[in-house]
């Protein structure tokens, strides 16, 4: 049986020392801050990087380069014969397409999975991969798997304020200053690839409610029903926002009987965009 390495980036939310408990390797992001670049993990905390942001700093998020993408393979391969390489979303980076460009002088041993995935759904992808892994499945074979299921999951979030996708240029400064004035609460979906306007809701209670409602809707017409929880992964993700989520974990425990609900930061890839006070309610399917 071939030995397999699974790795992803830290888009992934999962840390090097989960990484480390897990067995697997963490390829950290970069990120410019006033134009220095910071990796988060190792120069950047999520302390540093709140506090950095929350000073209207310049941040913007940045590609890791591709002699650190080969590096952290090439270190896989001195132990294992293969590597599948989870990194986030083509969608939302380009980080993606060059790492598939780069395994191209792998010799196959290196599979990149592009299963549109990043955060608590992507941190499930990871998971499933060892699981394939440990039930004797090659690398082709797991990218295969991954991708095949790539739009049973999703993501909603709802954001604290539009100052940062205002920063970011993705609203206008009139529509920022109505929703600021308004004290409107966007609610956002990453479905796939894309991340797009879902909802907005005029409180947080409204927002945390037309979430649910929308990721019970999914799990009824896409993943097979409210009647069938032990097939779907129930996830939650949040932005300097612990006992919302904590909260929001035992909303989703009361209204869909389940046990297990994991429970993570948002990657700081994602909260660069969105600011500090978002939550987000996720879901995967069970991978057969």
């Amino acid at each position: 049986m071939s030995r397999i390495a699974v790795i992803t980036d830290s888009n992934s939310g999962i840390n090097f020392e989960d990484a480390k408990e897990l067995g697997i390797k963490v390829l950290p992001m970069p990120f410019l801050i006033d134009g220095k670049t910071y990796f988060e993990e190792i120069s950047l905390s999520q302390e540093e990087f709140f506090e950095k942001l929350e000073n209207d700093v310049d941040i913007s998020t940045s590609q890791p380069s591709p002699e650190s993408v080969m590096k952290i393979w090439d270190e896989a391969l001195e132990e294992a014969d293969e590597v599948v390489y989870i990194p986030m979303s083509s969608g939302l980076s380009s980080s993606c397409h060059t790492a598939l460009m780069l395994a191209d002088d792998y010799d196959g041993k290196v599979q990149v999975v592009d299963n549109q995935r990043i955060s608590v759904t992507q941190r499930q992808s990871v998971l499933d991969a060892m699981e394939l892994a440990k039930r004797g499945l090659t690398a082709v074979q797991i990218k295969e798997k991954l991708e095949k299921v790539k739009f049973e999951s999703s993501i909603y979030i709802m954001l604290d304020t539009l100052k940062y996708l205002k920063k970011g240029g993705r609203i206008t400064p009139a529509a920022a200053a109505v929703g600021s004035a308004l004290r409107l609460k966007p609610v956002l979906t990453i479905q796939g690839e894309k991340l797009d306007a879902y909802a907005i809701a005029k409180t947080k209670k409204q927002g945390v409610k037309k979430m649910l409602a929308a990721i019970e809707d999914d799990i009824n017409k896409r993943f097979g029903g409210t009647d069938h929880m032990e097939n779907i992964h129930m996830e939650i993700a949040h932005t300097k926002n612990p006992e919302a989520a904590e909260d929001l974990k035992q909303q989703i425990i009361e209204k869909f009987g389940v046990t297990e609900v994991d429970l993570y930061p948002l990657s700081l890839s994602i909260a660069c965009h969105i600011g500090p006070g978002s939550i987000a309610v996720a879901c995967s399917k069970v991978i057969d």
